[in-house]
């Protein structure tokens, strides 16, 4: 019994130490428990708002979890991932504690980040043009955008949107242009025949392009292919990727009638001959109010405007602007220029028709440019007159009619040209001239160049001068005090001639005037510039 105990005893000594060292070996060497640094911060428990996804005891890796879940959940979705789920760590000093896998606080973050999950930003396209913006859903949708203002004007569908990078940028900003169905059609045969445009294919290549490049004047009108020949978009258009919520994308249908349909747009014009407000507010289907609110420079309709003043008028036109050219054919009655034959013996105010003209007729075809329907330019590729058009001849002077001024400065008119009350004993109650009240001596000019036919005494005129003009015309100078000129001197216009007076039959001081055309008095009011 004895020797029993004593290995019992034994038995149980080397149990106990086997389990007291097994303890301290799965305290300390196990993984999952966090073991006993003296004075530090060992412990990490992360919350995912207010729900704990996992306790660690390395902090550096709690933000590539994060960054892993984020990830994750990123890579099953088209559109930018948002969750409402604020990270917090709880920092503690434990001598003992369980500690998680790091793929298992991922996918604890990955649930709550779902669970949090809030309204995401979709993927969209930004299309800029000029001032005007829109969003649209895919890039797809700016194609198709670009397309339907091209298709306005490509009725037979030989023209296409592409988007290239922009190179006047230097962040990935996209830009559109405007190519033929053909290039794009070459542009994937040769990304799939790297060999296309080499040999025979460049032969056929340069053959066609030398066939193309016919002279005009050895085609017929049955040779040119009518119809628009080139498209270009007449804006920089830019488009760039952006995240937005749902609301602020437009849909396709709605932004096409945005850039498609046309909006009033601000316009300088320029002011030119023979315009005036009435005319510039028709033509532009504006009133006259619209048009004067619209110019500061205009304070009502009867505001005067100049040659080469510049107006603001509205024109309708759509956001995105096409420009193209457009090989037409068209048969008309056309018109020729008016032939002048000048006489340098006659004044300008003369002119004879020699010959009336008359219509002809001509077959063209023309390049006509065009921004977006407003024609800007032609040019005539092939004309065939069918029948000539006859020219109006016109025989014209050439010679500037001499001008009339006012004799005197100042002077009060007294007595105007036609029938009057008779001012005094011995004067006419026709009044052949006209009358300007003015002190004695005031200095009396030449109201045009000529010659002095008559200076001296007249019956009733009293000191009188007569001049003769290169026109035929006649002027007379009446009531004088004093003559400066002689019979056959020469005169220039304003060159002083008398000095106004009182002579002859006259009432007071005054220069009584007359012009005379083919020897007959005429209102001189109405000849004096």
């Amino acid at each position: 019994m004895k020797k029993i105990t004593k290995h019992g005893n034994k038995i149980r000594y080397y149990f106990v130490r086997a389990l007291m060292f097994g303890a301290l070996f799965w305290i300390f060497c196990m993984p999952g428990i966090e073991k006993n640094n003296k004075g530090s911060e060992n412990v990490f428990t992360i919350k995912l708002g207010d729900q704990i996804v996992g306790v660690v005891n390395d902090e550096d890796m709690i933000d590539e979890c994060l960054i892993e879940a984020r990830r994750t959940l990123q890579n099953s979705q088209d559109e930018i991932y948002l969750s409402d789920a604020t990270l917090s760590v709880e920092k503690s000093h434990k001598i003992i504690q369980k500690v998680d896998d790091k793929k298992d606080v991922i996918e604890n973050m990955i649930s709550v980040l779902e669970d949090k999950k809030i309204d995401s930003l979709e993927k969209s396209y930004a299309i800029k043009i000029n001032s005007y913006l829109v969003n649209v859903g895919s890039k797809d949708d700016v194609i198709d955008i670009l397309n339907a203002a091209i298709d306005k004007y490509d009725e037979d569908d030989e023209f296409t949107a592409e988007l290239i990078l922009d190179p006047d940028r230097e962040v990935n900003v996209l830009t559109a242009n405007v190519v033929t169905n053909t290039q794009v059609q070459l542009q994937e045969e040769k990304e799939s025949n790297p060999l296309t445009g080499y040999g025979i294919s460049e032969y056929l290549d340069e053959a066609f392009d030398s066939f193309s490049g016919l002279d005009d004047d050895d085609m017929e009108f049955d040779d040119y292919i009518l119809g628009v020949k080139s498209l270009e978009f007449g804006d920089k258009v830019e488009i760039v990727e952006a995240y937005l919520d749902s609301d602020e994308i437009t849909s396709k249908d709605e932004a096409i009638e945005q850039v498609t349909k046309d909006q009033e747009k601000n316009e300088i014009y320029e002011v030119k001959s023979g315009d005036t407000l009435g005319t510039i507010a028709e033509n532009y289907d504006l009133s006259l109010d619209e048009l004067v609110a619209m110019n500061e420079t205009l304070d009502d309709e009867n505001s005067i405007i100049r040659v080469g003043d510049e107006l603001i008028v509205t024109v309708p036109k759509p956001e995105l602007t096409i420009l193209r050219t457009e090989l037409q054919y068209y048969e008309e009655d056309y018109s020729a220029e008016v032939q002048y034959i000048d006489n340098d013996s006659w004044y300008t105010t003369k002119s004879v028709v020699l010959q009336e003209p008359s219509d002809g007729h001509h077959k063209v075809i023309v390049m006509a440019s065009y921004e977006n329907d407003s024609k800007v330019f032609t040019e005539t590729v092939k004309e065939e007159v069918t029948c000539e058009a006859v020219p109006k001849i016109i025989e014209r002077g050439t010679i500037v009619p001499p001008t009339y001024i006012k004799p005197i400065s100042g002077g009060r008119l007294s007595s105007t040209f036609g029938y009057r009350s008779r001012p005094t004993k011995g004067a006419s109650t026709y009044h052949k001239g006209v009358d300007w009240a003015t002190p004695v001596g005031t200095a009396v000019m030449a109201s045009s160049g000529g010659t002095v036919t008559r200076a001296g005494w007249a019956s009733g005129y009293g000191y009188v001068i007569y001049i003769d003009h290169a026109d035929g015309r006649q002027t007379r100078y009446g009531h004088l005090s004093k003559i400066l000129v002689s019979v056959g001197d020469t005169v220039s216009q304003g060159e002083k001639i008398a000095l106004s007076g009182n002579t002859g039959v006259s009432t007071g001081a005054h220069l009584h005037f007359e012009i005379l055309i083919g020897g007959s008095q005429v209102n001189p009011l109405n000849y004096l510039n």
